[in-house]
């Protein structure tokens, strides 16, 4: 049997606040993708968008929640 790790929203959230992102440890992903678009917005954060292609390539490991907040809120530049 092989067991997988998905990327689920704490590890989203881990991602995230790895690249300097303030996230409250508390938020869901729709929560983190709309604070990071935001941060994004305010001051550009250059990994984010290799960050969110990388994810966007690991969608068979992705919980729906994640891949639908970044789809919403962050989609590849």
């Amino acid at each position: 049997m092989m067991i997988v790790d998905l990327i689920d929203g704490d590890d989203f959230r881990a991602r995230l606040t790895a690249l300097g992102i303030d996230i409250p440890a508390d938020a869901d992903p729709e929560t983190c993708a709309r604070i990071a678009a935001q941060a994004h917005q305010q001051k550009a954060i250059p990994e984010l968008p290799a960050l969110v292609h990388e994810l966007m390539e690991q969608q068979a490991i992705m919980l729906p929640s994640v891949r639908h907040a970044i789809e919403h809120f962050l989609p590849v530049e």
